[in-house]
């Protein structure tokens, strides 16, 4: 069974909320970013969700654009973060998702990076802007490779678009709790339900909702009609605050264990 199924099946059994974090590779730098993917999996993340670093992040808010920037500074590519992650993937227990935009994958070339990809143990990959009617292409190559494609629906996904990244996705589906760029917010949109029972009505897929998820009563709230909560910006700002200090892997582990809890 593949990973991000297997997790899902885990988590249903379980009866348990799932978490999925995501981080920008390179943010600080590679070097801690490898350290703190690892502490995420120690801490229980679920899925680990890997931000590729993008000059025109278009869904991204503020927090998670500095992320960009920092990473992009320090000199991160594609070709470096799956250099990173194939290094770290021994020691990795929980499935790993590429998060990026679809130019930095056309760029490197599709082929090399599946090639890429599989041999850094990656298990699935979410191409933002890539929508469900023009993804068969990337559909077809992650497929061949045992990458899952997962795509991306928001409150205003029409019923035949998610029949669509239903059928043509695998692993799971990401859905965008509120319109509007990522960033975080004192409640869960009330649009995040609606689209989650549209979604289970069209298909047994298992659905994770991000966008404005910060606190554990947000995730509780999520797991009342999803399968996971994607916590992102907020973690990214625990990353932001403490990136230089001693205590940065600690805090990062803290901030997991008490969404989890």
């Amino acid at each position: 069974m593949p990973a991000i199924e297997d997790r899902f099946t885990q988590l249903r059994k379980a009866g348990r909320t799932g978490l999925v974090t995501y981080v920008t590779a390179g943010d600080p730098d590679l070097q801690r970013s490898a350290e703190i993917i690892k502490r995420l999996d120690l801490a229980g993340a679920d899925v680990l969700e890997i931000g590729v670093p993008f000059s025109d992040p278009l869904a991204d808010g503020p927090v998670i654009q500095r992320a960009t920037e920092r990473a992009l500074a320090a000199g991160v590519t594609l070709s470096r973060v799956l250099e990173m992650l194939k290094t770290l993937r021994p020691s990795i227990s929980a499935p790993i998702v590429i998060f990026s935009y679809a130019n930095p994958i056309l760029r490197m070339g599709l082929d090399r990076f599946v090639e890429d990809a599989r041999a850094a143990g990656v298990d699935g990959v979410l191409t933002l802007d890539m929508p469900p009617e023009e993804g068969e292409t990337f559909r077809a190559t992650f497929g061949s490779a045992g990458i899952d494609t997962i795509f991306l629906l928001s409150p205003t996904t029409t019923v035949e678009r998610i029949r669509r990244a239903a059928t043509l996705g695998s692993g799971f589906l990401y859905g965008i709790s509120r319109l509007g760029v990522t960033g975080m917010r004192d409640t869960v949109d009330s649009s995040a339900r609606d689209l989650a029972i549209r979604v289970k009505a069209e298909t047994a897929m298992p659905l994770a909702l991000g966008f404005g998820i910060s606190r554990p009563e947000h995730v509780r709230s999520i797991g009342q009609f999803a399968d996971a909560a994607v916590v992102g910006s907020a973690l990214v700002n625990v990353i932001a605050e403490h990136g230089r200090s001693a205590g940065l892997l600690d805090e990062v582990e803290r901030y997991v264990r008490w969404l989890r809890n």
